[in-house]
């Protein structure tokens, strides 16, 4: 078994405990594990055995990938008299932070499939479990979803198929004289694109889950049913969702017994309205810094795979109606908050504060959108052959 659980939630929900408590468990039952954070390692789990801490460092990273790229580029740099950068000029963009997570999990699966049975080492090769503390589900979902959005932004700048541009460069090199090189951009625009398949599908592949970390206020159900959506939207697995700093029942104080009495009422309301994703209570524990107070939260490790839910699929209903309908699982959304654009081969579709690019296939291209609807947790778009497109006969 190799699991990756993502540890996402509300800002002050305590993600960083429930995902260090994640990892102790995992640990505790025998298991590799690797725990990335964006911070030092917490207190309660830096002596645990079978336990590994990897700390991301964005700026490190950037500096380095644009160090690279600087040397790449070298020969047109030095024809256009441009003055390198060093090393400690560079200050990393705001998506540094995504990169070097997005980076440490494809390094970590890369090296697990490169020696799967190698056992547990400083460059990352051997782990059964990886626990990812990241940002708040929003700044998450970003995150995770900027792979495909640069293979898209890629994929328009340097199509692949645009042959023409490519015999062109050779030209355009001796008019401006300078070097243009055509194929090792188009070579690495290649093997970007497969790295960024790649990070993808281990994101959305078996194995990966998310714990979802939430506090228990009224507003819970409402946050937990738009990140229900948008992990759906983007095609994450959502395991489980955690409702941290629960209160103790049986308090003789009036005002925290009808504080724990809203509390027990909020997750009822999420247990209704996710059946069947379990929704786990955590106990209040401020000062939990040590392995028996992380343990005393009562966080599951990791189990088998999860089963990957329901992906977009064509209904084709030409026979009986004519048309093609497209399904999108979207639990959690509402109606008010979902909108749907088509844009030539594509389609646009919001959920709340998520947006995600859609490619359509096969036969969708050549039809046009006769009606939508979301129902029972699900988008459904109607598809009509457009005669213009639609080939004679079919």
């Amino acid at each position: 078994m190799r699991r990756t659980v993502l540890v996402t939630g509300t800002g002050g929900a305590g993600r960083s405990t429930v995902a260090a408590a994640t990892a102790l468990a995992a640990a505790g039952d025998g298991l590799r594990t690797v725990l990335l954070t964006p911070g030092p390692l917490p207190a309660a789990v830096a002596a645990t055995a079978g336990l590994r801490h990897l700390r991301l460092d964005p700026a490190a990273g950037f500096r380095s990938a644009a160090l690279d790229l600087q040397r790449q580029a070298k020969g047109v740099l030095d024809f256009l008299g441009a003055q390198p950068l060093e090393e400690d000029e560079l200050t990393e963009l705001p998506a540094a932070e995504a990169l070097a997570l997005l980076r440490a999990l494809h390094s970590l699966h890369a090296d697990a499939a490169a020696d799967p049975d190698a056992a547990a080492d400083p460059d990352g090769a051997g782990w059964d479990v990886v626990v990812a503390d990241l940002a708040p589900v929003r700044t998450a979902l970003g995150h995770l979803a900027l792979p495909e959005n640069l293979a898209r932004l890629l994929a328009r700048l340097l199509p692949p198929e645009r042959q023409a541009a490519r015999a062109l460069h050779p030209l355009l090199a001796q008019l401006a004289g300078v070097p243009m090189p055509a194929e090792r951009l188009y070579a690495t625009a290649a093997r970007w694109q497969t790295a960024l398949a790649a990070v993808r599908e281990l994101l959305t592949g078996p194995g990966v889950s998310v714990r979802l970390v939430v506090g228990p206020e009224a507003g819970a159900p409402r946050a937990v049913a738009e990140a229900r959506a948008g992990l759906a939207l983007h095609g994450l697995h959502l395991e489980a969702v955690a409702v941290n700093r629960m209160l103790p029942g049986g308090s003789p104080d009036p005002f925290v017994a009808a504080l724990h009495a809203g509390q027990r009422e909020t997750t009822g309301e999420l247990r209704t309205a996710l059946d069947p994703v379990p929704v786990w209570e955590l106990p209040w524990l401020p000062k939990a810094r040590t392995p028996g107070e992380l343990a005393g939260l009562g966080v599951p490790a990791p189990g088998a795979s999860p089963v990957p839910g329901p992906a977009p699929r064509v209904e084709d209903r030409l026979a009986d109606s004519g048309e093609l309908v497209w399904r999108l699982p979207l639990p959690g959304a509402v109606r008010e908050g979902v909108e749907l654009v088509r844009r030539g081969a594509e389609v646009i579709v919001t959920a709340g504060p998520y947006r995600r690019v859609l490619p359509l296939e096969g036969a969708l291209v050549r039809c046009s959108v006769a009606g939508a609807r979301l129902a029972d947790g699900e988008l459904a778009v109607r598809f009509r052959p457009d005669p213009a497109l639609w080939p004679r006969g079919a």
